[in-house]
């Protein structure tokens, strides 16, 4: 049975609504407040009264993202989302602290804690790079052959802390953009560090010159783009889709978007405005695909099985993941990361041996699974028993990469901690076509997808739940070279 007492809850905005029961939590905003998207494939912009606002004009998928009366609308409209993301903290499903970018123990490697390197088997599993491991020159590694220089990423998220040392100079603070309207920048505004960690996950340098070090992005010689669409807790898929946009309008190679409509927003049948929610997905997808740019999406975390039926709620559709144009990466993860008991000191062994109790690409028991999926890559897992019954070091299991906390007094700290989700899966993508864009800059989004899909590697549960594969960089930079 599926647990969604901890997941992200969604509700419509705009007359349409009123007929929709999501559950605790629903709300609807009044008529003059309300958004909705306007498709310009069946209305003419002419026909737009003139006290209907345009927050974003999409025109260029045929797309405006509106306020106003929706009914005053003569055609196909459709109501924006609103992702509220207080339920869950931040997105992640499974998450935990860490130390402080400023703090850690001199002694690691060996005889002491673990340094934060040492604590990314999501990084060291890929071998990325032979600093992340206890023995140095063992071969060669990803990135001997490409760091991704001379590439661009979005990270459409809740905003990305430019400030942590792991990603200062990562993060184009020019082109980076608030698009909420609330007056602030790019940076977090209340919506946790989730922008942060998967930026992290992508682009981290391993730059800080404390006593553990930092952590290691798939491509540290990247470029980010930061496009914040949370404001608070909340989030428009409007926004998002402007932030879709704009990446593309500024030469993106890829957009990460880790936000997705979770349960029980998944049943057209219940949710008939899913279906156009779809078409509106899937044309602003095509707009973006068609200036270059690869779409990266979360998969889900509430393990569904996308693209079947509920006996009882019918067919389940999960957005933006399973829109035509849009790549859908599905999570996988340990357990037993340097934990459990069968474990020595020396952390270059935890991944080797009988020490895992399931491998690294072993489905995560939170992630969708099915139709949309298009690659697994690792996500984070975890023993909820040992993890709720503090076992030390269960935590392990989940994705270790950089984060922001704010304090009591508004100062913001960087730092790094743990999350597990889709959402944690889908940046080892973005950074993956970093990687390939790097070595192959005019390749076509449908040569790009195709090479990760190609190389990507077997895993436990077969396409079911790992579509074509589990992502394989080792293999993926070999054919891309």
């Amino acid at each position: 049975m599926t647990n969604h007492s901890r997941r992200t809850f969604i509700r419509l905005t705009g007359a349409a609504v009123g007929a929709a029961t999501l559950g605790a939590g629903t709300a609807t905003a009044s008529e003059s407040d309300s958004r909705f998207f306007i498709n310009l494939r069946d209305v003419d912009r002419s026909a737009v009264p003139d006290d209907v606002e345009i927050v974003h004009d999409l025109s260029e998928a045929d797309v405006l993202v509106a306020r106003g009366d929706q009914d005053r609308v003569d055609g196909t409209t459709v109501p924006d989302v609103t992702i509220d993301r207080s339920e869950d903290n931040a997105g992640a499903v499974v998450e935990a602290d860490g130390p402080p970018a400023s703090g850690g123990s001199a002694s690691h490697n060996h005889d002491g804690p673990a340094s934060n390197t040492e604590l990314q088997w999501d990084k060291r599993v890929q071998d990325l790079n032979n600093e992340l491991t206890d023995k140095p020159g063992g071969g060669k590694s990803i990135h001997d052959t490409t760091t991704g220089a001379g590439t661009r990423v979005a990270v459409v998220d809740s905003g990305v802390y430019a400030e942590h040392p792991d990603l200062v100079d990562v993060v184009n603070t020019e082109l980076s953009e608030n698009l909420t309207g609330d007056g602030f920048d790019f940076r977090p505004n209340g919506a946790g560090s989730h922008g942060t960690h998967v930026a992290g996950t992508i682009a981290a340098t391993n730059s800080n010159d404390g006593a553990d070090g930092g952590v290691l992005g798939t491509a540290p010689d990247t470029e980010i783009v930061s496009y914040r669409m949370f404001s608070g807790k909340e989030g428009f898929q409007g926004d998002g889709y402007a932030g879709w946009m704009k990446a593309a309008e500024v030469g993106c190679d890829v957009i990460n978007y880790s936000v997705g409509f979770p349960f029980p927003f998944v049943f057209p049948e219940e949710l008939p405005a899913l279906r156009e929610e779809k078409r509106i997905a899937e044309q602003v997808a095509a707009y973006v695909r068609s200036q270059g740019t690869v779409v990266v999406n979360s998969a889900g975390n509430d393990s569904l099985d996308m693209g079947s039926s509920d006996p009882e709620r019918g067919e389940i559709l999960s957005l933006p993941t399973e829109a035509e144009g849009v790549f859908g990466v599905a999570a996988t993860g340990p357990i037993g990361y340097g934990w459990g008991g069968k474990h020595s000191d020396n952390e270059a062994k935890w991944l080797t041996g009988n020490r895992l109790e399931d491998p690294t690409d072993s489905p995560a028991f939170y992630t969708n699974y099915g139709d949309g999926v298009d690659v697994s890559a690792a996500g984070g897992d975890a023993d909820l028993d040992a993890l709720n019954g503090g076992v030390e070091d269960a935590g392990q299991d989940l994705v270790y990469s950089t984060v922001n906390t704010v304090g009591e007094d508004g100062t913001v700290t960087a730092g790094y901690g743990w999350k597990a989700g889709t959402s944690m899966a889908a940046p080892q993508v973005s950074g993956a076509v970093a990687l390939v864009r790097s070595l192959r800059p005019d390749a076509s989004v449908e040569e790009v997808e195709s090479l990760i899909q190609e190389t990507a590697s077997s895993a436990p549960g077969g396409e079911q739940y790992h579509g074509a594969g589990h992502l394989d960089l080792e293999a993926l930079v070999k054919a891309a070279r």
